[in-house]
């Protein structure tokens, strides 16, 4: 694949060093998209996770113990995912004016990709469970293994495929 040079407007989207940028801007910058990705992130998590604390109190009586278990399997990812999500911010209050911020950059950027993937299969057994009350069998497992598919190509296989390509270049 040819490389080509990004233009100003594109590089602000890709998140590499900026032009004069100093180590100290980079590391700003890049807080501040790591905060606004959590912004944007966190609302859906958490909708999901209301959704699934409502469930066993409108609908305990109905499942069955496999789809307990489901329950309690996306249950607790999208509880752990949430977790890891919020971490960062609760750490950077926590240790207000107290803090490396590149070294906490680093750990928050591992935190969100781990919360992200509990968050992911989290939402694949919901999907799941939801497809088996509604269809069951063979359909179910077939489409949830589909939406399992689509969360780890575009939450993992994609972007480090990309990323390994952005290295060699």
């Amino acid at each position: 694949m040819p490389s080509r040079k990004n233009s100003a407007r594109e590089r602000d989207w890709i998140g590499g060093p900026q032009p004069d940028e100093s180590p100290k801007e980079r590391v700003d910058r890049e807080l501040g998209e790591l905060l606004e990705e959590t912004r944007v992130v966190l609302p859906g998590v958490e909708i999901l996770f209301g959704f699934l604390i409502i469930l066993p109190f409108q609908f305990s009586e109905e499942l069955t113990g496999f789809e307990r278990t489901l329950y309690l399997g996306a249950f607790l990812s999208v509880s752990t995912g949430l977790a890891l999500l919020v971490a960062a911010t609760v750490e950077h209050r926590i240790r207000f004016r107290n803090l490396d911020k590149e070294e906490w950059l680093f750990r928050a950027n591992r935190q969100m990709i781990a919360g992200s993937g509990f968050v992911a299969v989290g939402v694949v057994l919901t999907v799941y469970l939801v497809l088996e009350t509604i269809l069951g069998g063979m359909p179910a497992i077939v489409l949830a293994a589909v939406n399992a598919a689509i969360f780890a190509w575009f939450w993992l296989a994609g972007p480090l495929r990309r990323r390994s390509g952005a290295r060699r270049s």
